[in-house]
């Protein structure tokens, strides 16, 4: 009997495993393709947003908004590259739409909180997981973003940096690459025969929430088990093993929407609190940007020194927060302050979304394009009528 009741266990666990995996790739597929059909729609959208840079606070919300609709820091950061690396964009001018880019990338693990909607107490705790990780960003870029306006903080170190320790080329050939996920593939394959953005994109979405209701419940059971607990407990047991946990897991899948994704269910069943969780979504924003460093290493000055800008951006932020409890615990109170308001407004979570990324972005990059268009029609010096052209010297 207690050969079979092991052996038993031994195939459940393997089962839950087994389930764990396809949901994680299920999801990543997910992400993949909603990149992907992002991408082919919004492609000349991006090119032309890029263009509105000029005012650093506009190009903050351009990154915001074009990173929240593509759901890749990854895919944007290329874009800028291409654009900077074209000699369309000047690094200053990047620079806000790479910080924008780190907080428009925290979307998706918030949209993972709303699977607990209809469970009142495991939704507040996984939306305060969710919005941690934009609130870390967003008090990062409140720090990082005056620092680069007024002394170019992050421009001029990383441009220090590539001319001092790289050797590049100096002109840009070819395509800019970037790295992508393993389902990458299979993605381009289902994209081609769909034939339509449009319909991938409504199919990514039904994915994304599909393999998130897997995952989560996969994940839940994974982490009833016994063995888990013992792994959790050795893993966020200190901030600086949780830190360096969430970096190299980051490194490894290349993605910190799916590794803060992950911890979401984690912190709505109580197997490990949103304090400790907290160094582990650190080091899963510095993690990430292994994949521009990866991608910019063979490229122009402008690839390496916008990699670096997201490496610094990243690492400055959790320099702030890490080693400090009391810095630390501030985007912590504030997630679980919007989650405490979230349970007594429904609509409070929906507002934050739709403002944070969508909304006020939109607004702002849509008046300073009207701004633009009446100063270029209207400029200092009134134009010349015709009879005043036709005139004779």
């Amino acid at each position: 009997m207690t050969e079979l009741k092991e052996a038993s266990q031994k195939s459940n666990k393997g089962l839950i495993i087994f389930q764990m995996l396809l949901a994680f790739v299920l999801f990543m597929f997910s992400i993949d393709l909603l990149t992907m059909s992002m991408v082919k729609l919004n492609n000349n959208l991006a090119e032309e947003l890029f263009q509105a840079t000029n005012n650093p606070f506009v190009g903050l919300f351009v990154g915001l908004l074009i990173t929240a609709l593509v759901q890749s820091s990854s895919m944007v950061t290329s874009m800028i590259v291409a654009v900077v690396a074209s000699g369309n964009l000047t690094l200053t001018q990047a620079v806000p739409l790479v910080m924008g880019a780190n907080i428009g990338t925290t979307l998706t693990s918030t949209l993972v909180a709303f699977s607990y909607i209809m469970k009142k107490g495991e939704f507040k705790r996984a939306l305060t997981a969710g919005v941690v990780h934009d609130i870390f960003n967003i008090l990062t870029v409140m720090i990082l973003f005056p620092l680069e306006i007024y002394f170019g903080f992050l421009s001029r170190t990383s441009s220090f940096l590539t001319n001092t320790f790289f050797d590049f080329n100096s002109e840009f050939v070819g395509d800019y690459s970037y790295n992508v996920l393993f389902t990458r593939p299979l993605t381009t394959w289902l994209v081609d025969i769909l034939n339509s953005p449009v319909i991938g994109l409504i199919l990514s979405i039904i994915l994304v929430f599909v393999s998130i209701k897997f995952l989560s419940d996969t994940v839940f059971r994974t982490f009833i088990s016994t063995n888990f607990e013992k792994v959790s407990r050795q893993m966020f047991k200190f901030p600086y093993i949780s830190f360096l946990y969430g970096l190299f897991f980051t490194a490894a899948v290349q993605s910190s929407t799916v590794t803060t994704s992950l911890i979401v269910p984690a912190v709505a069943n109580r197997k490990v609190s949103l304090s400790k969780v907290f160094p582990f979504i650190i080091g899963a924003n510095v993690g990430t940007t292994i994949t521009a460093v990866i991608a910019s290493i063979y490229k122009t000055e402008a690839a390496i020194s916008i990699a670096l800008v997201h490496v610094l951006f990243n690492l400055m932020g959790a320099l702030v927060f890490l080693p400090f409890p009391a810095l630390r615990n501030i985007p912590v109170k504030l997630a679980t302050f919007l989650g405490d308001q979230s349970i007594k407004r429904k609509f409070v979570g929906f507002a934050y979304i739709l403002l944070t990324f969508f909304i006020i972005p939109f607004i702002l990059i849509y008046f300073n394009k009207e701004n633009r268009g009446e100063k270029e029609q209207n400029p200092n010096d009134p134009p010349k009528t015709e009879i005043q052209a036709e005139k004779p010297v």
